[in-house]
């Protein structure tokens, strides 16, 4: 079993950015949605700002990455989470996630947290971690944040739908709203959910006759 290190990125940790740019980017191709692209310039301004966190690998190598994105006090995300391919199938991403979740409630202790995603995985690593799936109006209105999406290849759908609907999921972690621990109702209603985001991705690809999506 290896063994990894959990940090907050710091300076030392400015050489594994194009490492990390690359990954986010292989990882967005490889899903077909979601991820968008960001620099090394980009990953080196997060880690400045302390709102970065990385996983070290026992062996020194860069293993996981998440970083987090803030519009005053009121919305936080915790963005562009990916673990280094042979990484993977470790449960090393939800160590990072948890560990950028806690990040982001120390910096930002009134908040809510809230992410979009595609992916099975990650929405269960979130429903772990307290949030819940709502709607893109619940979410931030904050021209920047919707402005990270433009690289990703679904754009056209959520601008078309005047960002009511798009192949992501919106979820949401409400310091002030206790919600009842996630884990076994997502994992009962994995298969009804996972059928649910399929109809979706079908439905929407349909309508905005996007075919360079991979299916």
């Amino acid at each position: 079993m290896i063994n990894f290190q959990l940090l907050v990125a710091t300076s030392e940790h400015y050489k594994f950015s194009e490492e990390i740019s690359r990954v986010i980017e292989s990882s967005a191709a490889a899903r077909g949605t979601g991820i968008a692209k960001r620099s090394p310039e980009y990953i080196k301004n997060k880690i400045e700002e302390g709102k970065a966190v990385i996983a070290i690998s026992e062996d020194g190598e860069f293993a996981g990455f998440c970083y987090i994105e803030s519009w005053g006090e009121k919305f936080a995300a915790n963005s562009g989470l990916i673990v280094a391919e042979k990484f993977r199938k470790m449960g090393l991403a939800m160590k990072v996630k948890r560990k950028a979740f806690e990040l982001s409630r120390e910096k930002f202790p009134n908040a809510k947290l809230f992410g979009l995603t595609t992916s099975l995985a990650v929405m269960k690593i979130n429903s772990e971690l307290g949030y819940r799936p709502v709607t893109f109006s619940e979410l931030s209105d904050n021209e920047e944040f919707w402005k990270g999406c433009q690289s990703c290849i679904n754009y056209d759908i959520l601008t078309r739908t005047n960002r009511k609907h798009c192949l992501c999921t919106g979820m949401l972690y409400n310091p002030v709203v206790k919600y009842k621990h996630q884990k076994k109702k997502f994992k009962d209603y994995k298969g009804k959910y996972a059928k649910w985001l399929k109809a979706k991705r079908i439905y929407l690809l349909k309508k905005f006759n996007n075919n360079n999506i991979k299916k």
